[in-house]
């Protein structure tokens, strides 16, 4: 949590704070989102999950939009207006029991949801840099697992108490939450640098800073930047073994081990609390290595060791089957609060800041591409092979992290060994 002394920057716990309600709103339905808008509209659990999968595309291809409007209006701007098209969203679900008006919203709620973390990082990027990325970083993180965590209980909760009934007022209370972190996101101060809207010349290559813009170029500066594009696919690599505990792991517990669904939960739980516990204190240590791609491949090498083992070691234990894949979780949940405040920090300080939008846009495909690709790829393999999926992870992780060792040199010195922030020193986790 944040101290009592002086935050990083002006705003920075109204910010925070927004982000860790945010999160809240979404663990009242993530989870189960699939029964949660069964529930919500009335419509056949098929005809959602069709929806869900082609808006979610199609909200994909609309993140481009998204960056490029961040460059234009300002990070803070977009993400008040995000929040508000959320709040709207929830709030009108309930109502929106035919097939064409829940298609529009789920639609529109899609892109403001598939956009908010590139918005998010952009934001960031603008309030804070250096060493504090990564504090930044570390604590929004943990605020996130730590509301999500929340939001998950307190819907359980409300569907107890309620019934169905429970599963609307989880919607309205969701669209609450966006209202209320858009209330406190407007108190942040705006904090762009005087860049102007136009896109840079070039990539964000070299020592020093990326040049002033003299034209509009719009995303050929991105697709210019070789070592940013490595970097985005680095995090594609990486980012299918964020999916493992969600996509794979109920599936193989109860498929392959036999064991009780129960035992997901607890695998859930258990990287919850310990992302929400030691987010913080771990975004602190990663400071420590000498740069942020090693920090970064550091926890995908964590990533892959869980994964080996999970092929190769926890189905012979036998009677010790839990403890062993708990055991997994526990340096797959490391490698996660490892790799993420290290890599998001590279990526934010690798962008130039007059089209810091469009950058972020481009890396967040990577993440949707990853959660796209997840479900198929995974199951699909589990189906020829129960260590199949764990050891194309664990490869997958591995070569992500070579990758972000080998472009090291290509990126920017200031991205890769930041300068300590005298601000870092008047906050503490």
């Amino acid at each position: 949590m944040l101290s009592k002394r002086s935050p990083g920057f002006p705003g920075e716990r109204s910010l925070m704070t927004a982000l860790a309600i945010d999160a809240l709103g979404n663990g009242m339905y993530v989870p189960f989102s699939l029964v949660f808008f069964r529930h919500v509209t009335d419509l056949p659990l098929a005809v959602i999950g069709l929806v869900l999968t082609a808006t979610g595309l199609l909200a994909m291809v609309a993140l481009p939009l998204v960056g490029t409007a961040v460059d234009r209006f300002g990070a803070r701007r977009m993400q008040i207006a995000l929040h508000l098209v959320r709040a709207a969203g929830f709030a009108v679900y309930p109502f929106a029991s035919a097939l064409p008006a829940f298609v529009a919203v789920t639609l529109v709620t899609a892109v403001a949801t598939r956009g908010y973390p590139a918005v998010q990082q952009a934001r960031i990027g603008e309030l804070t840099s250096g060493s504090g990325l990564e504090r930044v970083n570390a604590l929004g993180r943990s605020l996130a697992n730590a509301g999500l965590g929340a939001g998950s209980m307190l819907a359980a909760l409300l569907v107890g108490l309620a019934g169905d009934g429970g599963y609307t007022v989880a919607a309205l209370l969701n669209a609450a939450s966006f209202l209320a972190a858009a209330a406190l996101v407007r108190r942040v101060p705006d904090a762009r640098p005087d860049t102007g809207p136009a896109a840079a010349d070039g990539p964000a290559t070299g020592d020093g800073p990326a040049p002033r813009s003299t034209g509009h170029v719009g995303y050929r500066a991105v697709l210019a930047d070789r070592p940013f594009l490595g970097l985005a696919t680095a995090n594609l690599l990486i980012s299918l073994s964020y999916a493992s505990l969600a996509v794979l792991l109920p599936v193989y517990v109860t498929g392959v081990l036999h064991a009780s669904a129960s035992l997901a939960g607890l695998a859930f739980a258990v990287n919850t609390v310990l992302c929400a516990a030691l987010g913080v204190p771990a975004g602190l240590a990663v400071r420590r290595f000498t740069t942020r791609n090693r920090a970064a491949a550091t926890g995908a090498a964590l990533f892959a060791a869980g994964f080996l083992a999970q092929a190769l070691l926890v189905p012979a234990t036998g009677r010790f089957t839990t403890a062993g894949l708990l055991a997994v979780v526990v340096v797959v949940t490391l490698g996660e609060i490892v790799h993420n405040p290290a890599a998001s920090a590279l990526v934010t300080d690798t962008a130039p800041a007059a089209v810091r939008g469009r950058y972020m846009a481009t890396y967040q495909l990577s993440w949707s591409l990853s959660a796209a690709l997840a479900p198929s790829l995974l199951t699909g393999l589990l189906a020829l092979d129960s260590r199949l999926p764990w050891l194309v992870l664990a490869a997958t992780a591995l070569a992500g992290g070579a990758l972000l060792l080998r472009l090291e040199r290509r990126l920017p010195a200031r991205a890769v060994r930041p300068e300590p922030r005298q601000a870092d020193l008047t906050t503490a986790a």
